[in-house]
């Protein structure tokens, strides 16, 4: 009987450190809004990694009152694409405990970067960076 109590017990405790290593993989899924307001991105699961696209903007159209295109974009015929969602962090795999990394997309001036997301609580920090050089953007979950 013992056996048994202990078998159960080590299959508990793994079945509780599993579901948390699936959740720390699932924490950052949501709806996350840049602290400035200026935009506000899902993130959600594709394939193995996580991405993110833009599901809000402060200011969705242009001076003509349009809505607004990715019109940095190097390729030409991307150019006309729509903001509104439009994926912008891609392939950002697990890289420690509430940590990703993989590439973003800054429609500003049409450059994809390297990215880092660092996950606390309701906040999300979310790194650009070239090289050794970051700017860091505080995104809060709204959902």
């Amino acid at each position: 009987m013992l056996k048994l109590f202990r078998k159960l017990g080590i299959a508990g405790l793994f079945s509780v450190v599993l579901s948390g290593l699936a959740m720390a993989d699932e924490g950052a899924n949501g709806i996350w809004k840049l602290n400035s307001g200026k935009v506000t991105v899902r993130i959600a699961p594709c394939g193995p990694s996580l991405c993110g696209a833009i599901v809000g903007l402060a200011k969705p159209l242009d001076k003509t009152g349009r809505p607004k295109v990715d019109k940095k974009n190097p390729k030409e015929s991307l150019r006309n694409r729509p903001l509104m969602g439009l994926p912008i962090l891609a392939n950002m795999k697990p890289a420690g405990e509430n940590r990703w990394r993989g590439t973003i997309y800054n429609a500003d001036d049409g450059r994809t970067y390297s990215s880092y997301m660092n996950l606390s609580g309701n906040n999300m920090k979310v790194k650009g960076c070239v090289g050794p050089f970051c700017k860091a953007m505080v995104f809060v979950r709204q959902n």
